[in-house]
C-alpha cells in the first residue's frame, strides 16, 4: 500500500510552481527591458550582450537605416550575392529562383528565425538580403549580408546573431540540432529549428558565419517529418562565402565541416535553453526558466535516495511560461545531480530506473508504462508516464526522465494536464537535451 496516500501534484508543489512563475515573469520583463545578459561563447569564452542582440556599447535607433556614408565599396554589388544557380545545393529537386533582392534602406525588420532586431550592426556599412523559392519543392531560403566598418564590429554582429538564435523567443520553436562549422568563414555554426505544421514540421535550417568584415546568415525552409542534415546549408553557405570572402577577406580553410555542438545559452552552466524546451499546441508563449525546490523522493514512484546516493551537487531549475494562460502547476523541472565519478551517475540513474519500472509492484494507485530508452551519443536513459489514483475521481499523471552523461545524472519531470501534454518522442528529445546540457555543470 505505500505511496497510497499521495496527491503529488496538488498543493505545495502547484504554489511553488505559481511563486516560481510570478519570479519568471518579472525576469522576462527585466530582460525584455533591455539589461545585459552573459551568454557563453565558442570556446569557452563568455560575452556581454544586450538582451536585444547587440553588444554592451550603445548604438543608434535599431530601425534606422545602416547605409551610413563611406569611401569603402565593400560588398557594394549585389552581384556578390547568391544566385538560382549557386543556391541550387539546398535542393537538386526543381529550380531555384531569385524573388527579391533589397538593400539596407529597404530591408525587413526581421529576415530570418529568431532575428531581434533589424541589423545586428546597426551602425554597418550596409546590409542585402535576398530571397528564393522553389516552384516545384514550395521551399524557400534567404541570404542576409551585413558588412561592419571593421572585422571586430563583424565579430561582434556574428556573436548579436548568435545570442538571437540561442535565445531565441520566436513562439512554438525548438532548437532540434545545431552544429559548429570549419571551413565556412573564419567560424560559424548551423542551427536547426523546428516549429509545428500539422502531421509534419516546419524545418528552418540556418547557417551563419564571418568572414573579415563580412557576417553572413543563410536560412534555408522546409517542410518534413525528421529534422533535415546541415549538408545542403553547409554547401550553399560554402558557396555563398566564397564569393563573399573574395573581398571581404576571412576565408575559411580546409574542407567545409558541420559538427555537432549546441548553441551557448544564457542559462546557468549545464541546464537547457528555453529554446532547448518541447513545444505544445496550446502555448504560443516562450518558455522561462525560475529556481527550483529540492526534488525530494520524487513523485512515489522513483524513490529517490540522495542521502544514499551521495552526490557531490545538485540543482534544479523549473521551466515555466509566465505569459500563458495555464494551470498554476504547469511547468518542467530539470534537475542536474553531479557525482564524484561516471560509475556512480550510472548506478544512482539505473536505481531510479529499476524503482519506476518495479513500482506498481510497491505503489498500489500507481500505473507505470516505460515511454522508451534513450541512447545518444554518451546519454543513456529511459522515459516512463506515471498516473497515480488518489480516490474520489482524481488522477495525477507525470512523465518522468533519468538519464546519466559522464559524472552527470538527469532526472526530468513533467506533469500532464488537461490538454497540455507532449508526445513521447518530444519528451525523450527533451530528456537527451537536458542530459546534453548537464556536461557543462559545475
Amino acid at each position: 500500500m505505500a505511496g497510497s496516500h499521495r496527491a503529488p501534484r496538488g498543493g505545495s508543489r502547484a504554489a511553488a510552481r505559481e511563486a516560481r512563475r510570478q519570479k519568471a515573469r518579472k525576469r522576462n520583463q527585466t530582460i525584455a527591458a533591455g539589461v545585459a545578459v552573459v551568454v557563453l561563447v565558442g570556446g569557452g569564452g563568455v560575452a556581454a550582450l544586450n538582451a536585444f542582440g547587440g553588444d554592451d556599447a550603445s548604438g543608434p535607433d535599431f530601425g534606422a537605416t545602416d547605409d551610413k556614408s563611406s569611401d569603402s565599396n565593400l560588398l557594394a554589388d549585389a552581384n556578390v550575392l547568391l544566385d538560382a544557380a549557386t543556391a541550387r545545393p539546398l535542393g537538386a529537386t526543381g529550380a531555384w529562383a531569385v524573388t527579391k533582392t533589397a538593400d539596407g534602406s529597404s530591408a525587413p525588420e526581421r529576415s530570418f528565425v529568431c532575428q531581434s532586431q533589424r541589423f545586428a550592426d546597426p551602425a554597418g556599412q550596409r546590409t542585402w538580403v535576398r530571397t528564393f523559392q522553389n516552384s516545384a519543392t514550395k521551399e524557400t531560403a534567404v541570404q542576409y549580408v551585413e558588412v561592419s566598418n571593421d572585422k571586430a564590429a563583424a565579430g561582434k554582429a556574428y556573436t548579436s546573431i548568435i545570442g538571437w538564435l540561442s535565445g531565441c523567443s520566436t513562439p512554438q520553436t525548438r532548437l532540434a540540432a545545431s552544429y559548429v562549422t570549419t571551413g565556412v568563414g573564419e567560424r560559424g555554426v548551423i542551427a536547426v529549428f523546428g516549429q509545428p505544421a500539422g502531421a509534419k514540421t516546419k524545418y528552418r535550417t540556418v547557417a551563419v558565419a564571418v568572414a573579415g568584415k563580412a557576417t553572413m546568415v543563410l536560412e534555408h525552409d522546409t517542410v518534413a517529418a525528421a529534422a533535415p542534415k546541415p549538408t545542403p546549408v553547409l554547401a550553399a553557405a560554402t558557396a555563398g562565402l566564397k564569393k563573399i570572402c573574395a573581398q571581404s577577406g576571412g576565408c575559411g580553410t580546409g574542407a567545409p565541416v558541420a559538427k555537432p555542438g549546441l548553441l551557448p545559452t544564457t542559462e546557468a552552466p549545464g541546464f537547457m535553453a528555453p529554446v532547448d524546451l518541447p513545444v505544445l499546441a496550446g502555448i504560443d508563449k516562450p518558455w522561462v526558466s525560475s529556481g527550483g525546490t529540492k526534488i525530494g523522493a520524487g513523485t512515489g514512484c522513483e524513490r529517490i535516495d540522495l542521502k544514499k546516493a551521495k552526490p557531490t551537487k545538485l540543482t534544479t531549475l523549473t521551466y515555466v511560461t509566465p505569459e500563458a494562460k495555464v494551470p498554476t502547476e504547469f511547468g518542467l523541472d530539470d534537475t542536474v545531480v553531479k557525482f564524484a565519478t561516471p560509475a556512480a551517475a550510472k548506478a544512482f540513474a539505473e536505481q531510479i530506473r529499476k524503482n519506476v519500472d518495479g513500482c506498481e509492484k510497491n505503489v498500489s494507485n500507481a500505473q507505470v508504462k516505460s515511454t522508451g530508452t534513450v541512447s545518444v551519443g554518451s546519454v543513456r536513459g529511459e522515459s516512463w508516464r506515471a498516473s497515480y489514483d488518489t480516490g474520489g475521481g482524481k488522477i495525477f499523471t507525470y512523465r518522468i526522465g533519468i538519464a546519466s552523461i559522464g559524472n552527470q545524472a538527469v532526472y526530468v519531470l513533467f506533469p500532464v494536464l488537461k490538454g497540455l501534454d507532449i508526445s513521447d518522442t518530444a519528451f525523450n528529445e527533451t530528456l537527451v537535451r537536458a542530459a546534453e546540457r548537464s556536461t557543462l555543470y559545475k
